[in-house]
């Protein structure tokens, strides 16, 4: 930057008017051009180049391309319906991604940070992409550092840097300090000029890494990846066995590869090794994380990180502040009220002093409409407040109408002095009926140095105790009665006095509207658990003891969500499962929540909880499905291989066995609604049944294949048919039993499904074209006779490893009844926070 401004300033002149007025538009204008702009990638979501690459450049689809190609080369290309299946699943999950980044993105747009800087002498709301060097912000707690800065001025700032340093206690900061960006404001307000922006910053790459699309950090896809590495490494072994069984059944390696056999030998081979891949489950489980993102989207809820709908169906303990959730979160001044002493003269001006900076809570905000400023005075000192030690403090020179220290603060905190009982009384009786409420002390001398450190000094005399008025939320029992029945706690965690909280808690019939006492909560972790799992309502709790119970539940091994609009929140927001912030949340508090719910409507929170439960839960009974496939398809390879047989199948009747039993059926459970709250152990359910009923229906297959093969004159065309009808009978009682509960939807594709069974074997053209015919009597009888043997069998499988939550309908069509029984709780939900003087 030069050194003089426009009219030959001189240097120190421009840093006084821009300090005073900031820059102006043809300042802003010339950095803008230069490039000198705060561009930080914040995406929600992948790239599009990432999402086609996750897309396509797989393993598996490697291997399938292959056999496609090698195939379509033999002129068999009949046989090689299984590439348009792969490119098709590629398609849809390519698309139905792009529409849950855009969406995401879009939102993402809407929700960016925004700052307050002051531009030719007035304050403006921009966006931080448009901050430039030279910039002054203006800094309010609950704000995010999006540059670099260095702080102006000295009313001091307590910075949460943990996202940089990973030090979780606020750090102070006084005029001159550098202010990096990705730091959190917590307490106080000031201006500070920008310094560095958009790749020049400090947490440039934190910024992107931050924010950036994740969708694997998930215990379902963990698994996932589990089960493709084994079926990786069985792959080669395999292909190499069923290529050999394959050759010898032609006449031995010499005499298929001296003619033509090898060419029925290789389509064999392809036929076993594509059976093995799953290749649409990962396809699904990318398609229902996906749609869920979408769905939330439309329902104004941005989800940060599409992983994040797993852990909504895993929620069990939800945790609630009382300010947004039981309340609406507007505060309304109520009245002054004596303290039982004489008012000492000043008290009016000291709150003008406090209600001055509407920006800095919603508290203030109040006072401040109740209490205009008439002639400001100049402050000598302030400790701004933090919801750590519960108050706030201005001092005024001795000279002035409200000489020393005023005090504002939590009752608690203020009034902790022996002679302070009788006003400490009164307020705990306000309190007690609903109102919160906030004490005013004096102290004629100005605070010792650490007393925003250590504990106010005595002497400080009570002047007045001031109320405020919240409404309560016309959903706020409803939401709450919700969650009791599907069996979630809802905890209430909040910084407000517990009579407060308790009052507001009776009036939506939510426990037994007594608060905990969070000044009483114990050392001893273990003590702490059993605290937390007792107890409901929690007041007077600490950002640190708000992410302290956040921890204690989690060890208990409860999955926590949390939400949050304050800046207090930010600590256990970080430490829940899942952060929640509400659309009137800092934007620190956004910035580490993985939900934003747009519209601040609590009863989203429902919707929110059933979409999460319904992607997971329809993830879970598709990949029945699916890992039964693979484990049929495994044994029946691994056994041909073996004993030299021939492959029961050509490729292109297991391409339309699995267009019918997998593949669309498997597509539309994906999207279906409903299920019920996901417990770990996602593998280990999903084998418990895949591996049995896999081996089931293997050996139904190797059955009817070996008589048709061995004995009865029958043709290898008719082998297979029976081995395909077999197949395919079987392998829909799977997807039957994958499908319960049922509802009418789930049964008309399940109709669908044996519609198209019977189309197959017997419509002229799909009977040429997939070289199926209906098998001769005696073989038709045993084909059919020992699929309904396999499905009896996968039908005890499924009853003693899938048992139902009770009540669940999973005989016949009644409605999806996936609701678990409700729990005698007297609460539950996820962790909030906020402070007395702080909204």
């Amino acid at each position: 930057m030069p050194a003089a401004g426009e009219d030959g300033a001189s240097a120190p002149d421009l840093d006084i008017r821009r300090a005073r007025d900031g820059l102006s538009t043809a300042e802003v204008r010339e950095r803008t051009v230069a490039g000198h702009i705060n561009s930080v990638p914040t995406a929600t979501s992948r790239s599009v180049g990432a999402i086609v690459q996750a897309n396509v450049f797989t393993l598996f689809n490697g291997v399938v391309g292959g056999c496609f190609i090698l195939l379509l080369v033999l002129g068999q290309w009949r046989d090689a319906l299984f590439g348009l299946s792969a490119i098709s699943n590629s398609l849809i999950g390519i698309i139905q991604e792009y529409r849950a980044k855009r969406s995401l993105d879009q939102l993402a747009i809407l929700e960016t940070a925004r700052n307050t800087v002051i531009r030719n002498g007035a304050r403006e709301v921009i966006s931080s992409e448009e901050l430039v060097p030279d910039d002054i912000v203006v800094l309010t707690a609950g704000d995010q550092v999006t540059a670099d800065l260095v702080l102006l001025g000295e009313s001091p700032l307590e910075v949460d840097e943990s996202l940089l340093t990973g030090e979780s206690e606020p750090v102070a900061k006084k005029g001159g300090a550098v202010l990096l960006s990705g730091s959190l404001i917590m307490a106080g307000s000031g201006r500070a000029t920008v310094t560095r922006v958009g790749a020049d910053t400090f947490a440039y790459r934190l910024a992107a890494e931050a924010r950036r699309f994740s969708l694997v950090k998930s215990e379902i896809r963990r698994s996932l990846e589990k089960v493709f590495t084994v079926i990786t490494w069985l792959l080669l072994p395999i292909a190499l066995l069923l290529t050999n069984a394959q050759m010898q059944d032609q006449g031995g390696w010499a005499g298929a590869l001296g003619s033509e056999r090898w060419i029925p030998a290789t389509v064999g081979a392809v036929a076993g090794i594509m059976a093995m891949i799953p290749l649409g489950l990962l396809l699904m489980t990318s398609v229902a994380f996906a749609v869920g993102g979408l769905r939330l989207a439309g329902q104004k809820v941005l989800i940060q990180e599409l992983a994040a709908v797993e852990v909504l169906a895993r929620v069990d303990v939800l945790c609630l502040d009382k300010t947004g959730t039981l309340s609406s979160g507007a505060l309304v001044f109520d009245a002054v009220h004596d303290a039982g002493t004489t008012r000492v003269a000043g008290w009016r001006q000291a709150l003008e002093s406090f209600g001055s900076n509407a920006d800095a809570s919603s508290t203030a905000a109040a006072i401040g409409a109740a209490f205009p400023v008439q002639v400001p005075l100049p402050e000598q000192d302030s400790v701004p407040f933090s919801s750590a030690r519960k108050w706030s403090s201005v001092t005024f020179a001795p000279e002035s109408a409200a000489s020393g220290t005023w005090i504002l603060g939590a009752p608690d905190a203020v009034l902790g002095a022996p002679g302070s009982a009788p006003a400490h009384g009164k307020a705990a009786a306000l309190a007690s009926t609903g109102l919160r409420t906030l004490a005013l002390a004096h102290l004629p001398a100005p605070l010792p140095p650490d007393a925003s450190e250590a504990a106010l000094p005595p002497g400080l005399v009570p002047v007045l105790l001031l109320t405020f008025r919240e409404s309560i939320r016309r959903d706020a029992a409803s939401t709450l009665d919700y969650f009791r029945r599907q069996g979630v706690t809802v905890k209430i965690i909040s910084g407000d006095d517990p009579r407060t909280v308790g009052a507001l808690a009776r009036r939506v019939g939510f426990g037994t509207g007594v608060a905990f006492d969070a000044r009483a909560l114990p050392d001893d972790p273990i003590l702490l658990e059993e605290t937390v799992e007792s107890q409901s309502l929690f007041g007077s709790v600490t950002p640190s003891q708000k992410r302290d119970l956040i921890q204690a539940l989690k060890r208990r091994g409860h999955t926590v969500a949390m939400t949050g609009d304050g800046v207090n929140d930010v600590l256990a927001l970080k430490e829940a499962d899942l952060g929640i912030a509400m659309d009137s949340a800092s934007q620190a508090t956004k910035a580490v929540a993985r939900l934003v719910l747009l519209d601040g409507r609590f009863e989203r929170l429902p919707a929110v909880v059933d979409e999460g439960r319904r992607a997971i839960s329809n993830i879970e009974r598709v990949s029945l499905v699916f890992l039964s496939k693979t484990v049929y398809a495994t044994v029946i390879s691994v056994v041909t291989g073996i004993l030299l047989l021939a492959f029961p199948f050509l490729p292109r009747q297991l391409s339309a066995l699995d267009g019918l039993t997998i593949g669309l059926p498997a597509f539309f459970l994906a999207l279906q609604p409903g299920g019920q709250r996901y417990a770990p152990g996602f593998l280990r359910r999903s084998l418990a049944f895949a591996v049995p009923a896999g081996i089931c229906a293997a050996l139904c297959v190797l059955a009817v294949s070996a008589y048709a093969q061995s004995g009865g004159g029958h043709s290898v065309e008719s082998a297979q048919s029976a081995a395909t009808l077999t197949l395919g009978l079987v392998a829909a009682w799977i997807l039957v039993m994958a499908s319960r509960p049922l509802n009418w939807t789930k049964a008309s594709i399940l109709a669908g499904m044996y519609g198209g069974l019977v189309l197959v074997f017997t419509v002229p053209l799909t009977q040429e074209f997939f070289r199926v015919e209906v098998p001769a009597d005696g073989l038709l009888i045993l084909s059919v006779a020992v699929a309904a043997a396999g499905c009896m069998a996968i039908e005890v499988i499924g009853r003693c490893t899938r048992r139902p939550p009770a009540g669940a309908d999973t005989t016949g069509l009644g409605p999806l009844t996936l609701e678990p029984a409700s729990r005698e709780a007297d609460g539950g939900t996820a962790g909030q926070r906020h402070g007395p003087a702080s909204t």
